[in-house]
């Protein structure tokens, strides 16, 4: 049956408060599910809740009833039928004009993927927003935890005014379904039109269809007039990721191979066993090497300097608090005085790190909303333990200068804490130790995304270890060296650790690039950009980690300046190139574009040439 008005809303609230209705409201564009499955095909309960009632309101538009919906408590999805789409835009428009988004944002796209031989070739439209998934990425990932997961129709709505522009949601999200807008600092999604569905209609892109390709209901129903209910379709990500709510039918006979009409190198190859289609690399770009040293600047950067600046700090202060505790070989910079400038050094470089990684928000002065979700994001735990390990250190580092002998001459009413004081020392040292290591764990958690093969690769642990390693020594030598605190031993030791962490990130490196090579995924396609469009910068690095080992290895058997000072240097511009590379080469699981509309080649052009400056182009703005 199809679902009226709730007359006790029409009571208590004006026609503009909730979605009005019209008269002659077409029946297509009416909810209609008179029964449905208990549960759908991932074994999650359909009935979000027990009761109707149980449910609470949506709170639209300052209206606390519930709308009249008899499956408002169950899981609803969108159904795509990939044989009646003409490509027409019709949805993105209605969306857009429903949501009154900006010409650079688009909850919902169409992008398509052709193949075959002339005369037989085919190409086939998807249009594609929000699927509302049972197990959403993006709300576990956000930081500022402005996502939720409604018993309501199983909406997964985002609170624009909680977030605060990280953008991490986009990362973690196979659909590209988020949007952030860099002009407003902040991301916003389809909410899939829950005022329509309060009222008994479908959302505004369903109703707006004119080839009857989408339709919505709840899940595992099939529509009127169709047979098919499947998971994927030619181009869309895995949904093992995050067990999307949406249904397709494709029953038109699909060449083997098909090719993105966007410029990204990617196609997709049947598997005759699954008769699934994945992602595998389309060399469209040629083999040449390149340099593109200014493509490595992007809007990531404040998070390559957050990287470095953190894993450094982490390294000194480690390798400084070894030698303070004990270690013959270090017991130079463990020294009074030097170890306290040590700490202060790292306490400076985590602090401008942190700095860092609040510039590259969109609205920086709401950083403290980071650590609302600390239950579920690993964002917010690195964030959190990040500022435990600067507190700790600098209870540390307060605690440790108590024990300087000049300072209990200047203040002898210190020698009176002593006993404190040291206590202090070993308890708040431990401490931020123990949170330098979930820094740097769940540092690596954030990256370890299955949207993005490139970096759901253990090598990303591996690249932080190797940084922490290279750059704490690093630092720590050239310290010693300018003080004049360093001896042979400790050097030889500092260059020791370098080539540890020399060694541990090269190995990560072969055994990346060899994974990505036979990966069957856009990792593959991350790689392939990383050998040609790269190709140059790339063979750079690795030169660079080459010659640094070999620098490490004499200097470790005959110590010399001028020898550390090229060690240093090598290691910061490779450390730099490589986490330039880690953000600038990444390709994700985004489903595929159009010509123009979410086309990074056309976004590239229409910059170049000045088109991008007209709004209504529709290219996004590159500042964050």
């Amino acid at each position: 049956m199809s679902v009226e008005i709730f007359e006790a809303i029409t009571s208590q609230r004006s026609s503009e408060s909730i979605f009005p209705l019209r008269d002659n409201e077409p029946e297509y564009g009416k909810l209609n599910d008179p029964t449905s499955d208990e549960r759908n095909r991932y074994g999650k309960l359909i009935a979000l809740t027990d009761l109707v009632d149980q449910a609470e309101s949506l709170n639209i538009n300052g209206v606390t009833e519930k709308g009249f919906n008899p499956n408002r408590n169950k899981q609803h999805a969108f159904h795509f039928t990939a044989d009646n789409c003409i490509g027409c835009h019709a949805c993105e428009s209605a969306c857009a004009e429903k949501n009154d988004t900006p010409a650079h944002l688009s909850f919902r796209s169409v992008g398509y993927v052709e193949g075959g031989t002339y005369p037989n070739y085919t190409r086939m439209n998807i249009s594609m927003a929000c699927n509302h998934c049972d197990d959403p990425v993006c709300l576990k990932g956000c930081p500022t935890n402005a996502y939720t997961k409604h018993e309501a129709y199983g909406a997964v709505i985002q609170d624009p005014d909680i977030c605060f522009g990280c953008g991490y949601c986009t990362w973690v999200c196979p659909y590209n379904a988020p949007q952030l807008d860099p002009e407003a600092g902040q991301v916003e999604k389809c909410n899939m039109c829950v005022d329509r569905l309060e009222v008994g209609l479908k959302p505004a892109c369903v109703s707006a269809c004119l080839g009857n390709a989408l339709d919505f209901g709840v899940v595992e129903n099939t529509p009127d007039n169709r047979e098919q209910i499947n998971t994927s379709i030619p181009g869309f990500p895995d949904p093992a990721i995050s067990h999307p709510n949406i249904r397709f039918q494709q029953t038109k006979s699909m060449p083997r191979e098909m090719s993105r009409t966007d410029s990204a190198p990617i196609k997709y190859r049947r598997d005759d066993a699954t008769g699934n289609y994945k992602p595998t690399l389309d060399s469209k770009s040629g083999s040449a090497r390149q340099w593109n040293l200014a493509r490595l600047s992007s809007r990531e950067n404040p998070l390559v300097l957050f990287t470095l600046a953190s894993q450094a700090a982490i390294g000194t202060f480690v390798i400084s608090w070894l030698g303070w505790f004990g270690a013959s070989s270090l017991a130079p910079i463990g020294q009074m005085g030097t170890y306290q400038s040590l700490v202060l050094v790292s306490l400076f470089l985590i602090g401008g790190g942190l700095g860092m990684s609040a510039l590259h928000l969109g609205k920086p002065v709401r950083f403290y909303r980071g650590f609302n979700n600390l239950r579920y994001s690993p964002m917010a735990r690195e964030g959190a333990c990040a500022a435990l390990f600067m507190a700790f250190a600098g209870l540390h580092w307060l605690a440790s200068v108590a024990q300087l002998p000049v300072l209990n001459e200047m203040l002898p009413a210190i020698a009176h804490v002593q006993g404190l004081a040291s206590v202090t020392a070993s308890v708040t040292g431990a401490a931020a130790l123990l949170a330098a290591a979930g820094t740097l764990y769940y540092m690596y958690r954030c990256y370890r995304i299955k949207a993005r093969p490139f970096w759901d690769h253990w090598q990303s642990g591996s690249a932080f270890v190797g940084a922490t390693a290279q750059l704490g020594a690093a630092v720590c030598g050239t310290f010693a060296l300018l003080t004049g605190s360093a001896d042979a031993p400790l050097l030889s030791t500092l260059a020791a650790i370098m080539l540890c962490g020399t060694v541990v990130e090269a190995i990560g490196l072969i055994a990346h690039a060899r994974s990505m090579t036979l990966s069957a995924s856009e990792g593959a396609v991350s790689h392939y950009a990383q050998t040609t469009t790269f190709g140059k910068t790339w063979l750079l690095r690795n030169c660079s980690l080459g010659l640094l080992l070999c620098l490490l290895a004499v200097f470790i058997v005959q110590p010399a300046a001028w020898l550390w000072v090229g060690a240093v240097a090598l290691s910061l511009g490779a450390a730099l190139i490589s986490r330039a590379l880690f953000y600038v080469l990444v390709v994700p699981t985004t489903m595929p574009g159009a010509f123009f509309w979410k086309n990074k080649g056309f976004e590239e052009h229409a910059r170049d040439i000045g088109l991008a400056n007209l709004p209504q182009t529709g290219v996004s703005p590159r500042g964050h």
